[in-house]
């Protein structure tokens, strides 16, 4: 069986980007955009998704037919203990993970004490998340080891979160930026999340721990499970106003210089 049919296993089907699962929210394939040298970034190597603790066997099975060879866990130590991910049986890849907290509040939790979650409350805590990101030091250095892993490893990559839409998100994005993809489509790339057809699993998972909220307004949990446009350009503004470019950013902090975005590029564009 060769690499690219198991990249594109039989059973794993397919509703536009996102792969069909039982317990893993926002599977997809972030690839297949073109690029401003002329290219198309390949299909079949760059996944994103959300935690793996209630995958399904099935689930399992098309993870392991995609022939992922690196995991990036964006979680913190006290996600990883608290929703174990599940692995196949022959399961084998480098998983690549924090030893700490990559996040003080996740936006999937509750952040302490009764409140009422309006719609501009969930808007506000979601926006505090992309202000910190920047400077994080725990994601500084998790976004690094993502890249490095992209340049040293071969085979297909999954990097993933809790919900599989914040840190996930941003770095699906930064690595399309580097590798010639337009603003305008990544963070439409970005947005897609918000057409997930697994929301319901995202749901179970996170508002039993959110119980002190009491109930949350539709827009609400839009503004906590989904993601808006701000979000994203939150994150670019603070990039850009501290070092006045993304790509300077990705040099100087995240170790993406021109070498490495070149082997990037040759490895992941067709």
């Amino acid at each position: 069986m060769t690499s690219d049919s198991l990249r594109q296993p039989a059973d794993g089907a397919r509703i536009g980007p996102f792969y069909v699962t039982q317990g893993i929210h926002n599977l997809r394939d972030y690839g297949g955009y073109t690029t401003s040298g002329g290219g198309r970034v390949k299909t079949g190597l760059l996944l994103r998704s959300g935690q793996h603790m209630e995958a399904s066997d099935e689930d399992l099975a098309l993870l392991h037919a995609l022939d992922i060879r690196t995991v990036i866990d964006l979680r913190g130590v006290s996600e990883r203990e608290g929703f174990p991910c599940r692995r196949h049986p022959q399961f084998a890849a480098q998983v690549i993970a924090y030893d700490g907290e990559t996040s003080n509040s996740p936006p999937h939790e509750g952040g302490g004490g009764t409140v009422v979650m309006t719609p501009e409350k969930a808007r506000e805590r979601m926006l505090a998340v992309y202000t910190r990101m920047p400077v994080n030091p725990a994601m500084i250095w998790v976004f690094r080891e993502y890249f490095n892993a992209l340049d040293a490893n071969e085979g297909g990559s999954l990097v993933h979160c809790f919900a599989g839409k914040d840190r996930t998100g941003i770095a699906a994005s930064l690595l399309l930026h580097v590798l010639g993809v337009h603003p305008d489509d990544y963070i439409a790339e970005f947005l897609l999340t918000n057409d997930a057809p697994t929301r319901h699993v995202l749901e179970r998972q996170s508002l039993p721990r959110m119980g002190h909220y009491g109930r949350i307004d539709p827009e609400a949990l839009h503004n906590l499970m989904g993601v808006l446009p701000e979000y994203i350009e939150t994150y670019i503004a603070e990039v850009t106003r501290d070092h006045g470019s993304l790509d300077t950013y990705l040099d100087t902090i995240l170790g993406v210089d021109e070498a490495r975005k070149a082997r990037l590029i040759a490895k992941l564009v067709a």
